[in-house]
């Protein structure tokens, strides 16, 4: 975006929104977990608890948690203060 947002030439805008447009359908592929109800009660649950983790990855947990899903992470050593969280590394 930042290219796209910098850029007057016309013909220098072609590759960055081909990446652009690369980039969304690949996304429109993806599942999405959204941030519900359910989520924002398990946050506010965690949140109580005092984990010792940044609130986006609170987050994140809340929403994996709500929709009993597995987190995929290289960030093992805070997802792995979240009590009841499935996470793996599948990178290493």
């Amino acid at each position: 975006m930042a290219q796209v947002a910098g850029n007057k030439d016309g013909q220098e805008l072609i590759l960055p929104y081909d990446r652009l447009s690369r980039l969304n359908e690949a996304l429109a592929n993806w599942l999405v977990l959204r941030w519900d109800g359910t989520a924002a009660s398990t946050y506010e649950k965690l949140r109580s608890l005092r984990l010792g983790i940044g609130t986006m990855d609170l987050r994140i947990a809340s929403i994996v948690l709500a929709t009993n899903a597995i987190l995929l992470s290289r960030n093992l050593n805070d997802f792995a203060r979240v009590p009841d969280l499935k996470v793996e590394d599948w990178l290493s």
